[in-house]
């Protein structure tokens, strides 16, 4: 009774069942013992967001301009920025309004759909470093095979099944939620999105199947996926220690480069949160928080900066665009 008192409000956002609660929204707290500071919290989160945005659109344009990198890396690229602007816009725009205007609030459809982009799109950017793995595998051990192997349409394909992937993957997340956990015992999320496990541990039933569930799907895509590119970069390396020369040798290493600076920059800071998360208890709450959203924003912010910085042809096109800009003015 005294949690229905409690939590009960005016606006009618819950329906009281015993000590338990049926929610109508949820409550995001934003970064949890910082809430004097979100005001200049905001300034460095919507600077990274958007440089992100910038960042991403850019490489989409010049890789669309840019007929030299119509390839299938830079197909991929390009996928690899549309993930990362949907990833960094599920969740910077509502971390912004907690910030701004105390928009805690959020309809428990919107925390659904916000929880399935998040891990969905997650998932599929998981897929595509591992598309890109098989390109610079089939590229650099059979390079004769390599136009005729990662066609336009082998790319599309690909695509695809990663996003398919991520769809069936995650797609059981809310409905799993909707159907077995009806009830919670508070409507507040110690969190500043609607992470999984952030919501489930509110529930009161039995939620052993949808922890194993989730413990299932992150097995599944970033163990075996991260297995899967480290197998195939071992035989990318062997092949490589076999060419004939030091400068040969740097060559074809130098265009894995990029790949796999956004290969470690997307799993290093899901290591890190996770890592944290599981074994650092006694690690502040907000610093979970932060390293649960820089995990989010950094992909996004650095993958433009490795590409632009990393390619040759993607750099030279920026200069290019930035001096038509000066001379114009």
């Amino acid at each position: 009774e005294l949690l229905s008192l409690r939590y009960s409000t005016p606006s009618n956002m819950f329906q009281s069942n015993n000590a338990c609660l049926v929610p109508t929204s949820f409550w995001l707290t934003g970064i949890p013992g910082l809430e004097s500071l979100h005001i200049w919290l905001s300034i460095p989160f919507s600077s990274m967001y958007l440089v992100a945005v910038v960042g991403n659109v850019t490489i989409l344009a010049v890789i669309k301009l840019e007929h030299r990198l119509h390839q299938p890396m830079y197909f991929f690229l390009c996928m690899l920025a549309i993930i990362d602007l949907v990833l960094s816009t599920s969740t910077m725009p509502k971390l912004l309004a907690i910030f701004w205007f105390d928009a805690h609030h959020i309809d428990l459809d919107a925390c659904l759909a916000q929880m399935f982009f998040i891990h969905c799109f997650a998932t599929v950017e998981s897929g595509i470093f591992l598309a890109m793995a098989f390109d610079r595998y089939v590229a650099i051990c059979n390079p004769l095979r390599h136009t005729s192997v990662l066609t336009l349409t082998a790319v599309r394909h690909l695509g695809l099944a990663a996003l398919l992937r991520g769809v069936l993957y995650i797609g059981p997340l809310p409905i799993m939620i909707l159907l077995r956990l009806p009830l919670y015992r508070t409507h507040i999320i110690t969190h500043s999105y609607c992470e999984h496990m952030a919501v489930v541990t509110l529930a009161c039933g039995d939620t052993t199947v949808n922890n194993l569930y989730g413990m299932g799907i992150g097995f599944l895509v970033l163990i075996l996926d991260s297995l899967a590119i480290t197998a195939s970069y071992a035989m990318i390396f062997r092949t490589v220690m076999g060419l004939a020369t030091p400068e040969a040798r740097l060559k074809t290493l130098g265009t894995c480069s990029s790949h796999i600076c956004a290969i470690l920059v997307f799993y290093i800071p899901i290591a890190v949160s996770s890592l944290t998360h599981r074994f650092g208890h006694h690690v502040p709450p907000h610093i979970h928080i932060l390293l649960a959203n820089f995990y989010l924003l950094i992909p996004p912010i650095l993958n433009p900066v490795v590409y632009a910085v990393r390619t040759k042809q993607i750099r030279e096109r920026l200069l290019h665009i930035l001096k038509s800009g000066a001379q114009s003015k």
